[in-house]
Parts: structure tokens; sequence; C-alpha cells
């Protein structure tokens, strides 16, 4: 296979994979939540806002300060990805002579074409995370404000709708994070299809095991699980026989 022609192989390889991985996650989040990190983290959020919400007048700084720092760290990630977009843009649009030199390590194609499109993903990959993290803190502000009110109160449909927006910032963030993750084979995009097809191999087997839990960690979770609702259905029996 000629060199310039491995672009045209190895790169779309590389983003089928990446695909075929995020499309087994999806299908494990809806069908099997437990087994993945984002599904059994949304249900300990759906337990902590009805554990917050019981009591929004006691519970509410711990509420917002919890918040608040999810808002801060979602603007810490949208902040960096608005900055390397503006960095990129401003080293597309600049002509400068290490063009040259740096072509010399690419072993693919070097058509002026293909170097624009490796640009463009990589800036098209930061916007997305950067509107994500936006959206996230949309949600978390939104929720910051829900989760204290006092005439929420006892509302089950208040607390479903609160913990609903929680789990939807987090899932933006979630995606946010994703393009941060895809930046890496785009990067090594510039210097060839070879270190970018081996990137994509690593990276679906370094996010297996991030996006997977353990039998240990799901036993955890719906032991914790029982337990407070054990908890609550003594406390509300004990109500009603008063």
């Amino acid at each position: 296979m000629e060199e310039s022609h491995l672009d045209y192989v190895l790169v779309p390889l590389g983003v089928l994979l990446m695909l075929l991985y995020h499309a087994w996650l999806l299908f494990t989040i809806l069908r099997h939540p437990t087994r993945t990190v984002i599904g059994i983290n949304a249900q300990s959020r759906h337990q902590w806002v009805h554990a917050l919400m019981t009591d929004p007048l006691k519970n509410g700084v711990l509420a917002v300060q919890t918040l608040r720092n999810n808002i801060m760290a979602s603007t810490l990630l949208a902040t960096t990805a608005i900055t390397l977009s503006s960095l990129i843009s401003v080293f597309v649009s600049s002509t400068s002579s290490a063009t040259n030199s740096v072509s010399k390590l690419v072993y693919g194609n070097k058509t002026s074409f293909v170097s624009s499109v490796k640009y463009f993903s990589i800036l098209l990959c930061f916007l997305v995370a950067f509107l994500c993290n936006v959206q996230s803190i949309r949600y978390y502000a939104h929720v910051s404000f829900l989760a204290t009110v006092p005439s929420s109160t006892g509302s089950k449909d208040a607390v479903e709708y609160v913990a609903r927006n929680l789990n939807r910032g987090s899932f933006f963030w979630s995606l946010g994070l994703r393009a941060f993750y895809l930046s890496f084979p785009l990067f090594l995009w510039i210097f060839g299809p070879i270190p970018m097809f081996v990137c994509c191999w690593m990276m679906c087997f370094t996010l297996y095991f991030l996006d997977t839990t353990t039998s240990f960690t799901r036993q955890l979770h719906s032991y914790s699980f029982r337990e407070k609702m054990d908890s609550v259905d003594v406390e509300s029996t004990g109500d009603r026989s008063l």
C-alpha cells in the first residue's frame, strides 16, 4: 500500500472502532446500567437527590456546595476547550516555516487538504467539548435552585424532576470529557495514521476499564440502595403508626 493511501484506510478504521465501542457502551447503559460507571453513578445521584430533598432547609448548604464543585469542574473543562480551539484556529490561519520540518516526521498523506482536515477535526472536537460543558453548567445551575426549594418537600414529582436534570448535567459533562478523550488520537493523526490507529486501540481498552464496574462495586451500591430504601420504609411506617 502506498504511503499516501494509509490515511484513507487506518483513520476510518480507528474512527469505526471508537464508534463501535461507544455504541456498545450506550447499549449497556440503557439495558444494564449497573455494569457501567455512568449508569451506576446516575442511580447514585438519583438517591442523593432523594436524600437531600427530604429536608432542603437542613441539607441546602451541602447541595449547593456539591453542585458548585461540579460547576467549577465543568467551567474548567469549558475554558480549556475554548482556549485550545482559539490556539488551533490561530495556528491554522498563520503560516509557519515549521510545517515543512514537521512534515518530515509524518508517515502518510502530506497534502495540504489532509492537513486542513486534521486541524479542523481537532477544532471541531474541542468545540463540541465546550458546548457540552456549557450545557452541563446550565443544568447544574438550574438544579442548585430547585434542590433547595422548601415547597418541594414531600413531592415525588419535584424530586424526580430535579434528579432527572442533575443526571442530564452529568451526562453532558461525560460527553464533554469524551470529546477530550477523542482529541488524543486526533492529535496523533498529525504525525500520521499509524499512531492515530494505535491510539484508538489503546483508548478503547483504557475506556473499557474506566467505564465498566466490578462485581464488588455493584454489590456495594446495591447494598447501600437497599439499606436506604429500608430506612425510608421504616420511617414511613413509623409516621403512619403515629
